[in-house]
């Protein structure tokens, strides 16, 4: 029986970061990513889980509730605030990075629609 819902996993969210996102960013060092084995910080990398959740919580056509979570949720904690390493691309990259874990939401849930017919029977 196959399962009715399938949830992305933080690895399938990272790959398509890396692809979309991290393609397109300046500070990636030569052979990155990942940037961290490479001497680089990157706050995707280090802050991904609260990154996740921060995208999650927001649903809107503007960036700008996305950077303010962001900021409220991730920034706040993090360690290199205010400091000149700052290692989060969120402001530059934002609009990539929401969109590329759009796109693995809207995957899965293409992919937990289509079973969910095959489950019932439909379109045998």
């Amino acid at each position: 029986m196959i399962p009715l819902t399938d949830e992305p996993t933080r690895s399938e969210y990272l790959a398509a970061i890396r692809d979309y996102v991290c393609s397109r960013c300046v500070e990636r060092p030569p052979g990155g990513p990942p940037c961290l084995p490479r001497g680089k910080i990157c706050g995707i990398e280090l802050h991904l889980p609260e990154l996740l959740d921060s995208i999650h919580r927001c649903n809107s056509a503007s960036i700008d509730p996305y950077l303010d979570e962001t900021h409220k949720c991730v920034c706040a904690n993090c360690v290199h605030l205010h400091s000149e390493h700052c290692p989060c691309p969120m402001d530059s990259l934002a609009v990539l990075l929401v969109e590329a874990v759009d796109e693995v939401d809207r995957r899965f849930a293409d992919r937990n629609f289509r079973r969910e017919f095959e489950e019932m029977g439909v379109g045998d």
